[in-house]
C-alpha cells in the first residue's frame, strides 16, 4: 500500500516556468511548473549533488545551474551531459490551489 499524497505547496507558490524547493518525507523535492503541468523531482542533481530547484525550467525540463545537466521533468532522465543517471520523480496532482505529491512508501 502506498503512502497518501502530501501537500507540498500552493500552486501559486510555484512560478510559471520555474521551481521551488520543499521538503517531503525528509527529502528535498523540487516542485516545477512548465506550461500547464506541475512536476515533482528529487531536488538533487545526479551529477553534482546540488539543488535542481535553483536551475532554469523550460519546455518540460530543468537545467542544473552548476554544470548545465538537463533532466526531463516527466521521467527524470538526463537529456544533456554531464549527468548520465536519472533523478527520481514523484506523481503530482493539483486539487484547487494545493499541489499534492505521492512519495514512495
Amino acid at each position: 500500500m502506498s503512502a497518501p499524497a502530501q501537500r507540498a505547496c500552493a500552486l501559486t507558490d510555484v512560478p510559471e516556468e520555474g521551481s521551488i524547493r520543499v521538503e517531503l518525507a525528509g527529502k528535498p523535492v523540487c516542485i516545477a511548473r512548465s506550461g500547464d503541468e506541475v512536476f515533482a523531482i528529487l531536488d538533487v542533481c545526479s551529477h553534482a549533488d546540488v539543488a535542481l530547484s535553483e536551475g532554469d525550467v523550460e519546455d518540460g525540463a530543468i537545467e542544473c545551474w552548476l554544470h548545465g545537466s538537463r533532466f526531463d521533468l516527466r521521467s527524470g532522465k538526463p537529456t544533456a551531459l554531464p549527468a548520465i543517471r536519472p533523478v527520481p520523480v514523484f506523481p503530482v496532482t493539483v486539487e484547487g490551489d494545493d499541489v499534492l505529491v505521492q512519495m514512495e512508501s
